[in-house]
């Protein structure tokens, strides 16, 4: 967790133009391609303010700059070829700086949205359990245990795109990000609503996959202890085939899906381990706190 924030907030994330506004220009040369400071040579009489300029396979660049016009396109395409060793360009893509900017925020704001919706649900949810725990409690932990799964696969993108050239934070990473929070919740949630049931109906002592006779004075530790007992193994296995199937959408789906599948599996990983490891012994230390 701490590796993943540090990534995010020192690496200067990769954001797709979706966000940010501006022309994307993807091409190749025909014969070797040139230097990185040979192209910006060939760009640099327009006066166009390139932002990023970076080499694709081997011969292959892709140019971040400004939103250009249809003009200033052609002279662009034109002007980074270097004599017999034609640029031909294989995909332009172009977004306007306020549209950039009321998606990024449309995509804070529809994160921020689901994490307060989620606490109220779980707050419901988990309304009068037990004495030991207050629902609103149930609430707090799971969305602590969101953040993580948000940050994980997020620092992992960033360090992606910091070393890679095509990793980027799209409107896909950020529905890939939503998905993350409804299949991390759900496995969280296995877990407390066995939680839920232990506490109401008791647990024999000595053995964990019982269902009588415990009285509810034991400690809340062993009754969380034992519902992870009953409850991880189907936890990993339900994951591990999402993951599967994911990964199996990377290595051999197309490339518009190939990111979104990437981060859907690194999230789940993050959110079945956080489920187990983060979310219930975090419940128990809170339970402990007034």
């Amino acid at each position: 967790m701490f590796a993943a924030l540090l990534l995010t907030f020192f690496w200067q994330a990769n954001l797709s133009i979706e966000f940010t506004g501006g022309t994307v220009v993807q091409g190749e040369y025909t014969d070797t391609r040139p230097s990185i400071d040979q192209i910006k040579e060939f760009s640099g009489p327009l006066d166009l303010n390139l932002l990023k300029i970076q080499p694709l396979g081997e011969k292959g660049v892709v140019v971040r700059l400004k939103a250009l016009t249809q003009e200033e396109h052609n002279n662009l395409v034109t002007q980074l070829s270097d004599g017999t060793n034609e640029f031909k360009e294989t995909s332009l893509s172009t977004v306007g700086p306020s549209v950039g900017k009321e998606l990024r925020s449309k995509a804070i704001i529809s994160i921020i949205l689901v994490l307060i919706l989620i606490i109220l649900f779980v707050t419901y949810a988990f309304r009068s359990v037990s004495s030991v725990v207050s629902s609103w409690k149930y609430g707090i932990v799971v969305v602590i245990t969101l953040i993580h799964d948000i940050f994980v696969p997020t620092g992992v993108f960033v360090a992606l795109s910091h070393y890679f050239v095509g990793y980027e934070i799209d409107t896909l990473f950020v529905t890939a990000l939503l998905a993350i929070l409804g299949y991390s919740v759900a496995d969280t949630i296995v877990v407390f609503d066995r939680i839920r049931e232990n506490l109401k109906n008791g647990l024999p002592k000595g053995n964990p996959s019982g269902s009588q006779g415990l009285p509810l004075e034991s400690p809340f530790a062993e009754v969380v202890g034992r519902s992870l007992h009953e409850t991880y193994v189907r936890s990993i296995n339900t994951s591990l085939t999402t993951i599967l199937a994911s990964l199996a959408i990377f290595f051999f789906g197309g490339e518009v899906t190939k990111h979104f599948a990437l981060v859907l599996a690194v999230g789940i990983a993050a959110g079945t381990y956080s489920s187990i490891l983060l979310a219930s012994p975090l419940l128990v230390l809170i339970s402990s706190k007034k």
